[in-house]
């Protein structure tokens, strides 16, 4: 019996102009004109010419890493013998773990990660505010640093827990400013202020998340084919809807979303979308992990000989 693996889907940042050339090229029927109708925009263009500043703006950013790592998806899941064990995604990409596990299609999930990036953008745009890594910290003690900032009347929040030793904060602007300055002083080795549009899992996010829950009502959820597992709790889901409302205002939890599948026997991810983030957290995360990369078609063969042989 082959060994069983789990696809992992990038969110936001990982984006790049030229990304999934091959695949943009092979699939115009998932990344051309149908996209493009949904959007309101040229999707191609975007992905081919830029500008790098218009793709990483966040209502720009989350459709085309979306729509990209599902063509992905939809190749590799072709070519692969048998279907995974399970699937995730960081952020934007749970969007992408259900439309690949057939909890919602292709199109509904473009809709929905449109309209998230639009209310994200918006609420990131009423109240100036970003994130920051954490260097050097343990869960344990960025959880004690935020709370006792927001019992002085501050507000920052534990934003991504992404793998041991990665702990990602977010707040208004000032507090990341302050931060930084006094990092030292409360232990921390290092802080590095992240290039995002604003403090995302946080509960600045709570007129993104309760736009986003009007437009989900409407969305038409199946019984996925494999269990997707949540950001929010760390074990798969069984009401995405609500799920992904909180996403928005919680911290995304990836390490104990990795540390549930290997606890259910899951020792090989395949990264699936641009770039290799999650195959990294994976390695960090999981003692032993096997760890492929499908960021193009021309990765599909060897991901595929790979968990052949398994």
């Amino acid at each position: 019996m082959a060994e069983p693996y789990a696809v992992l889907f990038p969110g936001q940042g990982s984006q790049a102009v030229g990304m999934g050339a091959e695949v943009r090229a092979a699939r115009p029927d998932l990344l051309g004109r149908r996209a493009d109708e949904i959007l309101g925009w040229s999707l191609e263009r975007l992905l081919a010419e830029g500008p790098e500043e218009e793709l990483t703006a966040t209502d720009r950013a989350q459709p085309a890493l979306y729509a990209v790592s599902y063509a992905l998806w939809e190749e590799f899941a072709a070519a692969v013998p048998h279907p995974p064990a399970a699937a995730a995604g960081h952020s934007l990409g749970e969007y992408t773990a259900l439309a690949a596990a057939g909890a919602v299609t292709y199109e509904d999930g473009l809709r929905l990660v449109a309209e998230r990036g639009r209310a994200m953008a918006e609420a990131a745009a009423r109240r100036p505010s970003s994130m920051a890594a954490l260097v050097g910290v343990d869960l344990e003690a960025a959880t004690a640093i935020v709370e006792a900032r927001r019992a002085e009347g501050g507000e920052l929040w534990v934003a991504n827990v992404n793998a041991p030793g990665q702990i990602v904060v977010g707040g208004p602007i000032e507090e990341i400013d302050r931060l930084v300055a006094e990092g030292r002083a409360l232990g921390i080795r290092r802080v590095v202020p992240l290039k995002v549009a604003g403090a995302f899992h946080t509960p600045l996010m709570e007129p993104a998340a309760a736009r986003l829950a009007g437009v989900l009502a409407d969305v038409a959820f199946a019984e996925p084919r494999f269990p997707v597992y949540a950001n929010v709790s760390g074990r798969p889901m069984e009401e995405p809807r609500a799920l992904l409302v909180d996403q928005l205002t919680s911290p995304v939890r990836f390490l104990d979303t990795l540390a549930a599948m290997a606890d259910a026997g899951i020792r090989t991810f395949v990264h699936v979308g641009p770039g290799d983030v999650t195959a990294g957290l994976a390695r960090r995360s999981v003692e032993g992990a096997t760890t492929l990369v499908v960021s193009d078609l021309s990765d599909i063969p060897d991901a595929v000989a790979a968990l052949s042989v398994q």
